[in-house]
């Protein structure tokens, strides 16, 4: 297959375009930037404003992977404009080239879009998909990991000091970037129909946020601490991180927002039929794997 691919600069992305050579398919691929040159991937410059950009890097497709997308700004402007008016015009560019199967990595804030501006926005693009008129499939992870991922790597560096600042108690759900890729590209190559699945490791009920720390803790060889943080205290934390950090803010107030709801665990109802897909990495090996790479970087 020919898979056309938005975000594969990306961490989620550059796990799929690994994967989808792995399986024999040429990539087609959206950058803003100039690329090296690499066996079965067409690099198509442009960016998720540009009409004409979308249509070229649809046309020839079988199917179109939409992974770019905005996790962090500084208004609510900034997330409708990359995930709400850059899904609406990726879909309308398939549409336009004749490509039927479209793929869709939404988001598990999409599910309580009122607890912020991110999660708004994912479920504004998830309408955009569904009037599209495409044969689509939307896929919802929680927090995603892996070696080559920056958001989740302060969690590793406080375990190291032997403390691990949490939301208010709660559970979540993780998933490894590499099963998330095989996912995207299973979701490519097969048609369950518009089904919108909610994926992690396997793990009914995933992880309090005080095991999550202790498995991290495991990761990087140390014990940790888990100090959980009242809400307005987390809210006023992001507040001081995007003012310190700006744009490489880890923790913003709409971040914060989210991470204070108490379930961001997927329902195993609402996982991908076993016989397209089932995760292969278990999430202690799987951090363990990422403070590997953290280590290797010197980003520990």
């Amino acid at each position: 297959m020919t898979l056309a691919l938005t975000g594969a600069t990306g961490f989620v992305g550059k796990a799929t375009v690994d994967h989808a050579l792995a399986r024999g398919h040429h990539v087609r691929a959206l950058t803003r930037r100039d690329q090296p040159a690499r066996d079965g991937v067409s690099w198509i410059s442009g960016n998720l404003d540009s009409e004409d950009a979308l249509a070229r890097l649809a046309s020839g497709a079988d199917a179109v992977i939409h992974i770019a997308g905005v996790v962090n700004a500084p208004s609510p402007a900034g997330f409708i404009t990359g995930n709400v008016h850059g899904t609406a015009r990726m879909a309308a560019a398939a549409a336009s080239v004749g490509v039927r199967r479209f793929v869709h990595l939404s988001s598990l804030s999409a599910r309580e879009p009122h607890l912020s501006n991110y999660g708004r926005s994912k479920e504004r693009a998830e309408d955009e998909v569904r009037k599209s008129g495409l044969d689509w499939t939307m896929i919802r992870p929680p927090g995603v990991y892996g070696p080559g991922d920056m958001e989740m790597r302060d969690v590793f560096r406080m375990a190291k000091l032997g403390f691990v600042i949490l939301p208010p108690a709660g559970r979540i759900s993780l998933i490894h970037v590499h099963d998330l890729a095989r996912l995207l590209v299973a979701m490519a190559e097969s048609d369950p129909g518009r089904h919108i699945y909610e994926c992690d490791d396997g793990v009914d009920g995933g992880y309090s946020h005080a095991e999550f720390a202790r498995l991290v803790g495991a990761a990087v060889g140390r014990r940790p601490v888990a100090l959980h943080v009242p809400r307005a205290l987390l809210h006023l934390a992001g507040r001081a991180d995007r003012f310190l950090r700006d744009a490489n803010a880890k923790l913003t107030p709409d971040r914060a927002a989210y991470l204070s709801h108490p379930d961001w665990t997927a329902r195993p109802l609402e996982r991908p039929p076993v016989a397209l897909w089932a995760p292969q990495i278990a999430t202690p090996d799987g951090l363990s794997q990422t403070a590997d790479w953290y280590r290797s970087q010197r980003l520990l």
